[in-house]
This record gives structure tokens, C-alpha cells and sequence, in this order.
């Protein structure tokens, strides 16, 4: 068990960081952040900063040992300059990282669990591609292995003819046919040192653009049928990995049953409406799992929950959403808004039976 004064590394400097510091902080520890970039939003509410490329071994080292324990923020960390960390234990395990980072690891590591996925095919080459397309048909999406978010990294072939036009990126590529559902969905669970796990509700999830745009509970009906497969699925992926912290699966909805959409090795999303929309967030269950801390309770703290993505120049609306005394703001201090680009978010709870 790591007591509330130590500190926290936390890879990366994005708003999930920014939310597990805040987490962490009300819990009485404090956080270090490590990541390349300049500016971080996560580094604004931490006690400690190091900012350094990922390759920065003695830097890595330094960050190391000020921290009783390093989580990570997002899953495209690089795994191999972790060895740096020497013997600071990383949470989430990097296994966890190996097979989350590239999406056809992460596909042949669910199946072998016994999910299902989208009927899928690596692709390096235009010949593999053309082999696809026999194999799977379209449509589908062609997506790299690697780095890819919210849409990008993604190419939709609607019809065989699409995939004349693409000239592929010179990295590894796998290509997924499409599947049919009715609902998209996440399980997001957090599993402690002893191997126990707690879930969330599943909120039901809209996307637009390739970006999560809300997700609503309690999901409907056609969701609801599908959980308790869902989570039995995502309780042996954490089980297979060791996992510690947060884990999130994300699912279609379909005539068949759950199917895999992706995995994320982190705090999540669609799991933003837990800061109020649950009895414990899931920024608070990571920071008490890794510390090896009693989890918190998971319930629903309102009858009903949404929570929306502030996409771009939304967040200049942000005196309109207050207007609403139901709603909770989130504005992650980003200093530009641009298309496509998450400025915040906002929780809507519903306490009314009607």
C-alpha cells in the first residue's frame, strides 16, 4: 500500500492526466508528470514537471525515482524506453501497453480469449490490401496498427473501388470489415491488487466524426441484454493481463452479441461522467488502485447521466451550459480551440423520476 504524501508519475500530459492529478489530490497525494510536449494541461495541476522525449534515459531515471508508483495517461506510450524506470513499478503493467498499442495484437489477444471482433486482416502491402477485400469484402475501414485515435489513422472503403485511391502510409495497417449494430458501448472496470473488479454502469455512446460525441445512461435496452457478456469478456482480459487500475472495452451491440470494438488500457472517455455521475469517479478507483487502496463503490449517484464532449469553439458556450444548474462543466484549460479538438466536457445528471 502506498500512503496518501507520496507521489504519483503519470505518463503523459493530456486531460485524463490532468483528472487522475485532481483525483490523486484529493486523495492527498501529489503527481509528477512526464511528457514531451511543452505545454501540458496535466503538468498545470501537478507538483512536478519533467518535460523530455520519451527516449531521455537519465531523465526517465530522474522522474522514477521521485515516484512511489507511474501510471500513464494514454496508451501510446513507447514501451521500450520504460526500461529507464529501473525499479519503479509501472501500473498498468506494460504488457498491458504491448497489446493495447497495436490493433492487431490486440484483436488476436481478444479472440484467443474467446471474444469476438470485427472480421479483420493485416495489411503492409497494396497486394494484402487487394487480398482483403476477397477475403472480408467491403465495406470496411483500413486503420494503422498503431497511434491511431479518434478517427484518425482511418480510412472507410464503402465499396472495393475506394481502396484504388489510397496510397498507404508506409506503416502497418490491418483492415476491418464492418459490423452491423444497434448500440456502441463501454465496460469500464477496475481491478485491485487482489484481483478484485468493479464495473461501472455501461453508458450507451453516440459518435460523431470518429469522436465520441455523448454517452448516456442508463443505455437502452439492446445495450442492457449485452453487459453481463461484455464484462465477463473484459473481467478475463484484465485477469490475462495482471491488470491493475482502470481497464476500458469497447463494444458493439449486435444481433449476435458483443463484439469488440477497442480496448484502451486506461481511464476513459465515456467514463468522464463518473466524477459526478458516480459514487466514486474512475480517475479516483485508478489512483486507489495503483496505490493499493480500498476500491470505491461504482453506483449511479442520479437516476440519469449524460455526458457530452466540447468539441472545438463550443467551449466559448461555456456561460450557456452553467446557465443549466444541472449540468457540471469540465474545461480542460487547452489554449486553442481547433476543429476536431477536445476543449472539455459536460456532465448532465437527472435526479427527477420524470
Amino acid at each position: 500500500m502506498i500512503p496518501p504524501g507520496e507521489t504519483i508519475g503519470i505518463l503523459g500530459g493530456g486531460q485524463l492526466g490532468r483528472m487522475l492529478a485532481m483525483a490523486a489530490a484529493q486523495l492527498g497525494y501529489r503527481c509528477h508528470v512526464f511528457a514531451p510536449e511543452k505545454d501540458s494541461i496535466a503538468a498545470e495541476v501537478c507538483a512536478a514537471f519533467t518535460r523530455a522525449d520519451w527516449t531521455d534515459s537519465a531523465a526517465m531515471a530522474a522522474f522514477a525515482a521521485d515516484c512511489a508508483v507511474v501510471t500513464y495517461e494514454f496508451e501510446n506510450v513507447p514501451v521500450a524506453p520504460l526500461k529507464a524506470l529501473g525499479a519503479a513499478v509501472l501500473l498498468p503493467n506494460a504488457r498491458a501497453l504491448e497489446v493495447a498499442q497495436d490493433r492487431l495484437n490486440e484483436k488476436r489477444f481478444v479472440t484467443d480469449l474467446g471474444g469476438a471482433v470485427a472480421p479483420f486482416k493485416a495489411v503492409d502491402t497494396p497486394e494484402d490490401l487487394a487480398e482483403a477485400l476477397v477475403e472480408i469484402g467491403s465495406p470496411g475501414i483500413l486503420k494503422t496498427r498503431r497511434d491511431g485515435y479518434d478517427g484518425k489513422g482511418q480510412w472507410r472503403i464503402m465499396t472495393d473501388h475506394d481502396a484504388d485511391g489510397i496510397a498507404l502510409p508506409g506503416q502497418p495497417l490491418v483492415y476491418e470489415g464492418f459490423v452491423h449494430f444497434s448500440a456502441e458501448f463501454s465496460v469500464i472496470l477496475c481491478r485491485g491488487h487482489d484481483g478484485r473488479v468493479v464495473f461501472w454502469d455501461s453508458a450507451e455512446n453516440v459518435h460523431e466524426h470518429g469522436i465520441l460525441a455523448r454517452s448516456s445512461l442508463p443505455a437502452s435496452a439492446a445495450v442492457l441484454e449485452q453487459v453481463p457478456a461484455a464484462r465477463e469478456l473484459a473481467a478475463k482480459v484484465a485477469h490475462a493481463l495482471g491488470y491493475v487500475g482502470v481497464l476500458t472495452l469497447e463494444f458493439f451491440a449486435t444481433a449476435d452479441g458483443p463484439v469488440v470494438n477497442e480496448m484502451a488500457p486506461r481511464v476513459h472517455n465515456s467514463g468522464h461522467w463518473t466524477i459526478e455521475g458516480a459514487l466514486t469517479s474512475q480517475f479516483e478507483n485508478h489512483i486507489r488502485a495503483i496505490c493499493g487502496l480500498p476500491l470505491g463503490d461504482t453506483r449511479l449517484a442520479a437516476r440519469t447521466v449524460e455526458m457530452r464532449n466540447i468539441i472545438g469553439d463550443a467551449a466559448e458556450d461555456w456561460d450557456k451550459l452553467l446557465s443549466d444548474p444541472a449540468n457540471h462543466l469540465h474545461l480542460y484549460g487547452k489554449a486553442a480551440a481547433r476543429p476536431g479538438r477536445k476543449m472539455g466536457h459536460v456532465t448532465r445528471l437527472g435526479l427527477d423520476p420524470a
